[in-house]
């Protein structure tokens, strides 16, 4: 669902930047009074992961479509909704930069659109209410899925309202909306089920990486550092070898315009968009997740593991700088 800068317009661009940079500045505040360190490297490890199950696009049967995991609602329900929307932020300004996936001058929209949502409307109004009475795997397949159902949904529909404000006549909002929504329910049944996958492993083998895990067990199969060791190759796996049977077919976003306009994509002119192409354009050393000027799969491989790595780079990098985590280490790690 990531937006090209064809579909906003620059006054709506600016606006969706100031929203999401007002929520990245709270967030920053928030997670620079939390005392867990052991997030940390659950904060990059698992912004990779995110990172290379996006590269996966799975076939919504009978369609024509596509999707992808978000992966907002993932990443809240192990770090809270304040890191996890951080961790989401970098993934979403590698994918733009390396590898030229959702527009610069969009970054703003699809930061809010795929990444406030999952991560405060699905942790907190979702995650955190069903979780209050202690945390079972009936619990977490439940939220999973309602929490990104839920998420997706208001996603797709700022889409809608972005292209609203912006005034792109191509896509009439009643129409766009009508396609926009039953596209993404399908997919946001997928991830939902996804991410219950991943959170049931999590709970299983060290159910207090949770978020909302007080009074839980501290101890599960495996110990945290092996936990971290499965999902860090889970990760790479993804990325590296798993992206290459990814779906060819447009995702919801564009097959929702397709359907409206006979081409996945719409193109918009002046200075602003030549500017943030050229930006884009010069700091994609991967776009399309591939060799420029080659199709071979290496391509695709190589994106997913550079892309995994500075995805971990920029998350854990932000940790340092900003001081996250910073009064002590948590739990005792086993």
């Amino acid at each position: 669902m990531h937006m090209a800068d064809a579909l906003v317009a620059p006054a709506v661009a600016a606006a969706m930047y100031a929203c999401s940079a007002v929520a990245a500045g709270y967030s920053v505040k928030r997670v620079r009074l939390e005392e867990d360190a052991k997030k940390i490297p659950v904060m990059g490890v698992m912004g990779a992961f995110v990172f290379a199950a996006q590269m996966i696009n799975f076939t919504i049967p009978g369609t024509g479509s596509s999707g992808h995991l978000c992966g907002g609602m993932l990443l809240s329900a192990l770090l809270g909704p304040y890191a996890g929307f951080l961790a989401m932020i970098g993934v979403l300004l590698i994918q733009c930069l390396l590898f030229a996936d959702g527009g610069l001058l969009a970054l703003g929209c699809n930061i809010w659109n795929m990444a406030f949502y999952g991560c405060f409307v699905g942790a907190l109004l979702i995650w955190r209410p069903v979780m209050r009475k202690g945390i079972t795997r009936a619990r977490i397949v439940g939220a999973s899925v309602a929490g990104c159902v839920l998420t997706l949904q208001m996603g797709a529909f700022s889409v809608a309202l972005e292209t609203l404000a912006s005034g792109v006549t191509e896509l009439p909002f009643e129409a766009f909306v009508a396609v926009m929504q039953p596209i993404h329910l399908a997919i946001g049944l997928v991830e939902g089920l996804i991410t219950a996958a991943v959170l049931v492993f999590v709970h299983e083998a060290r159910p207090e990486l949770l978020f909302c895990a007080a009074g839980e067990r501290e101890t599960g199969r495996f110990s945290y550092r092996n936990t971290l060791a499965v999902l860090a190759a889970a990760a790479a796996v993804t990325g590296g070898l798993l992206s290459l049977a990814a779906s060819s077919l447009p995702d919801g976003l564009e097959w929702s315009i397709e359907r409206l306009t006979g081409s996945e994509e719409l193109t918009a002119s002046g200075s602003v968009y030549e500017t943030a192409e050229s930006v884009r354009t010069a700091t994609a050393l991967l776009p399309d997740y591939a060799f420029r000027g080659s199709e071979t799969a290496l391509g695709t491989t190589v994106s997913g593991l550079v892309g995994g790595l500075a995805v971990v780079c920029v998350c854990v990098g932000a940790c340092l700088l900003f001081r996250f985590f910073k009064r002590g280490s948590g739990h005792e790690q086993g």
